[in-house]
């Protein structure tokens, strides 16, 4: 050591110090950044020591091959193999080659483009450096721009620029205050892996990448036995009901612009007056889940909805009170919407409409829907039962694709005839002022009961069942007290109270509620009393059987290619749609509504219709016959018993 004894010297070793720090400080600021960067790298970086042991990976590495970043050292040799291996062990300074990398989720090895790097320090390789391209990896994010042209030299400026947009835009909106739940679950879970068994990680992976779908709810047939290939008749009705179809054609169907037409409403304020005394003893019984609907038909001559609207909304519920409508538009409303009903159609008539009314009705006398429903959503719930068929021309949306229909033409292939349903309700209605029965209603309120029509019309749509039977079980199963989903709904009962009322109360619940009503009044003749549901069979058999005819005359698709008249089984295709349609949902809503007769008509049905099916029935000639033997047994069996 040599003291410095010298002014300059001394300053001069100060500013020689001063700068190695900062070097230093420097160095150490870097390699963090090296390391920052690489983590958000989405090529997979691993650095080996002079041994070929794996000392540092970044996120991507771990992601993709299901590591821990906490793991310690572990031989390349282990982990990585083929000819990038080979390149790496023979000492080459640089190298491209493909590497084989084993996972730890699953057996099979990954195939991905590797470039290789030795660092050689005092002359011998002490580190090695891998990157590799993701490519078609699991988990391997989204391509940025054209990486491939800029590595290769191949400079695309296009390509570079919008890359450098579209960061910049990202990084925009993950800075604004807006977040969609679903990014908060994939993002929850992604973190959840961190640390995880290989076992969970995999799992945890599997359910993110079903969770990246917009089709979270599309309905998919099971590969179960349940569904058997021996009997493709449920199979084929199901499918056919859940599908929307593509596009040949023109159908023979009027248009909607003659649809929209309101026809001469001849003596329709005359309608109360011609009340007989059989008809006005029968809607007295009007709020009975056993209501003699075709009763109704035959003693109003086809004409059931004005007659049963005006007795239930205009009575027992007072719409017009709701709606400060007086009573006389409202009949003229009723009779408007039921004279847009075809009469021709077997099951989707007014009478049809009717009963899905009563139903909804039926439902609206509960205790627990007075409890969450005001008076405006009962109201609306009613006018959409009424109207949520009008103007259906007896086939399926598919039908309509396929045949080119103006309505599909008009909305695009997409709710065809539930969005024409609700459309037409309101054109109807507002197109005359002795019909509009919202003309007296305040902006705010009428657009309340626009969008709750509209909701539950567009709710009755199929192809969503399942989104919607989901989502109410999610919403008012899962915070039970104990047990399962499964058991609470299958219980006798009524659901659990743990889900307190302002909570049931809440306006996305009470959208799921009022949706779940309309669905299940919609295909409730599954749960009535047996001579209801078979008539309604028997009634949307024929209407599909027409459907079928017409599609091989025009030599169009035939989307339900079991509804042949000619070798249609009836007990089998009822079988199906119970099972797989209309069981788990009746559970959910009886439970819901404490109404377990929903459940045991649906089950004394099913179990009938196998008894048929059993019994080789399989036409509708066959099963009216054999009602009609039921029938003349149980008169038999009633007198014996009298006697």
């Amino acid at each position: 050591m040599v003291e410095t004894v010298g002014a300059t010297a001394w300053c001069a070793e100060i500013v020689q110090a001063r700068a190695a720090a900062a070097t230093a400080r420097a160095q150490v600021a870097a390699v963090a950044a090296l390391a920052a960067a690489s983590d958000r790298c989405r090529d997979l970086v691993a650095i080996t020591d002079d041994q070929q042991r794996i000392l540092v990976t970044n996120k991507a590495w771990c992601r993709v091959l299901g590591w821990r970043g906490e793991e310690g050292p572990r031989a390349l040799a282990d982990t990585a193999g083929g000819e990038a291996l080979r390149l790496a062990a023979s000492g080459a300074r640089d190298w491209e080659a493909p590497v084989t990398l084993r996972r730890r989720a699953t057996p099979d090895p990954l195939l991905l483009p590797c470039r290789g790097a030795s660092i050689a320090l005092n002359r011998s390789t002490s580190h090695l450096v891998l990157v590799c391209e993701p490519g078609n990896a699991p988990d391997a994010g989204a391509a940025r721009g054209s990486l491939h042209s800029i590595r290769r030299g191949s400079l695309d400026v296009r390509s570079v620029a919008s890359d450098g947009l579209r960061r910049t835009s990202l990084a925009k909106l993950q800075g604004l205050p807006l977040e969609a739940p679903i990014t908060k679950v994939i993002s929850l879970l992604s973190t959840a892996t961190e640390g995880a068994p290989p076992s969970t990680v995999a799992c945890i992976e599997r359910a993110v990448d079903m969770l990246r779908t917009s089709e979270l709810y599309s309905p998919q047939m099971k590969d179960e036995p349940k569904l058997r290939v021996e009997d493709p008749i449920a199979t084929d009705l199901i499918g056919a009901l859940l599908s929307q179809g593509p596009s040949n054609v023109l159908s023979s169907r009027r248009s909607s612009n003659d649809s929209t037409v309101v026809r001469s409403q001849n003596n329709r304020s005359n309608i109360k007056h011609k009340t007989s005394g059989q008809l006005r003893e029968l809607l007295d019984t009007a709020l009975s889940w056993d209501f003699e609907i075709f009763r109704l038909e035959e003693l109003t001559r086809g004409r059931p909805l004005a007659h049963l609207g005006l007795a239930l909304m205009g009575g027992r519920f007072d719409v017009c009170a709701a709606l400060e409508c007086d009573e006389r538009t409202l009949l003229h409303w009723l009779t408007v919407m039921e004279t847009n009903y075809h009469a021709v159609n077997t099951y989707h008539n007014s009478t049809h409409a009717a009963d899905v009314l009563q139903a909804v009705a039926y439902f609206l006398e509960k205790d627990r829907l007075k409890t969450i429903l005001e008076p405006i959503e009962a109201a609306a719930a009613l006018i959409s039962a009424a109207a949520h068929d009008v103007d259906h021309p007896g086939t399926t949306s598919t039908f309509l694709c396929n045949s080119r229909h103006p309505l599909s033409v008009l909305y695009n292939d997409i709710s065809v005839l539930e969005s024409h349903h609700a459309a037409l309700t309101f054109k109807l209605t507002l197109n005359d002022d002795r019909v509009n029965i919202f003309k007296n209603l305040d902006r705010d309120t009428y657009k309340t009961v626009r969008h709750n029509v509209v909701d539950m019309i567009l709710a009755t749509e199929m192809t969503r069942h399942y989104e919607h039977l989901a989502k109410f079980v999610n919403v008012f199963y899962a915070k039970g007290n104990s047990g399962s989903k499964e058991d609470n709904m299958n219980t006798d009962e009524p659901l659990s109270t743990a889900l307190e009322l302002s909570a049931m109360s809440q306006p996305e619940n009470v959208v799921l509620v009022k949706r779940m009503m309309i669905k299940c009044a919609d295909v409730s003749n599954a749960s009535r009393p047996q001579k209801f549901a078979f008539e309604w069979a028997r009634r949307i058999a024929e209407e599909y059987f027409l459907q079928t005819d017409e599609e091989k005359a025009k030599d169009l698709p035939v989307v339900m290619p079991m509804f042949d008249r000619a070798t249609c089984s009836i007990p089998r295709s009822q079988i199906g749609f119970i099972d797989y349609i209309i069981k788990d949902m009746m559970e959910a809503w009886a439970a819901f509504i404490d109404m377990p007769e929903l459940v045991m008509h649906a089950k004394l049905n099913n179990k009938r219709w196998k008894e048929l099916d059993e019994a080789g029935v399989t036409t509708i000639a066959d099963v009216k016959r054999a009602q009609r033997q039921a029938a003349a047994a149980a008169t038999t069996t009633e007198s014996t018993a009298e006697e």
